[in-house]
């Protein structure tokens, strides 16, 4: 097993566990744990090691222009929709990329989307969980594409990867700043978010139903015609 694949398994089970123990200690204890820090290392140790996969792929010149330029273009589109309340397009175009050019390309461009457009709409301790669940789009996005589901299939996923994006960033901002970090306070929490996370779902589902199958044809297109193959799963 490739070092990158064994300590990304490792940060999730620690993750895992985690937020398990945030529940049972700060409810036996008198005060805060600080698991936001520890959550937020969790995270950012994640998306390291999903670069190192990436570095760690026999890629060439045209791979690594090909996930610069869709990462940039991800990052450009989510910009200009920031003052609409959670409608990201991004997300769409990340989901594409993972069904055309697997999951490892995939999580590339979702990563480095929040990366890139964070300079211009502000960066925080925030980032690095808006690349991991962005990421982590890429990554359903790859499997849809292994499945070759059609405009429904996409659309279920966009809705069902919006709230899954959101209640990522969610547990974040709970595990940081919500006292007491209890399962009764982050089931509410998360509740409170739905019709927010229902923005981005509707937002997914319209550009997916509208421009998913145009956009997956353009890249396979693009794919074939340059023989690119896709980069193999991590």
């Amino acid at each position: 097993m490739r070092k990158s694949r064994l300590i990304l398994l490792l940060i999730f089970a620690l993750g895992l566990v985690g937020l398990v123990a945030q529940g049972v200690v700060s409810g036996s204890s008198g005060g805060p744990v600080g698991w936001g820090l520890a959550s937020f290392i969790i995270a950012v140790l994640a998306v390291i090691a999903f670069f190192f996969e990436y570095q760690s792929m026999a890629i060439g010149s045209k791979e690594i222009a090909l996930v610069a330029m869709l990462g940039t273009i991800s990052a450009a589109v989510r910009i200009p929709f920031a003052a609409i309340p959670n409608v990201q397009p991004c997300t769409y175009l990340i989901i594409c990329t993972g069904y055309v050019f697997g999951p490892v390309a995939g999580f590339m461009v979702g990563a480095l989307t929040p990366l890139v457009s964070n300079f211009y709409l502000g960066h925080g301790p925030w980032t690095p969980f808006e690349m991991l669940a962005w990421g982590m789009m890429g990554v359903l996005g790859a499997a849809a594409g292994r499945a070759r589901v059609g405009t429904f299939g996409l659309v279920v996923l966009g809705v069902v990867g919006a709230f899954v994006y959101g209640w990522t960033i969610n547990t974040w901002y709970w595990a940081s700043f919500i006292y007491p970090l209890t399962f009764k306070t982050f089931l509410v929490y998360q509740l409170n978010s739905i019709w927010f996370e229902g923005f981005h779902a509707v937002g997914n589902a319209a550009f997916l139903a509208f421009f998913g199958t145009r956009t997956i044809a353009i890249m396979e297109r693009f794919r074939k015609r340059f023989n690119w193959q896709p980069i193999a799963a991590a």
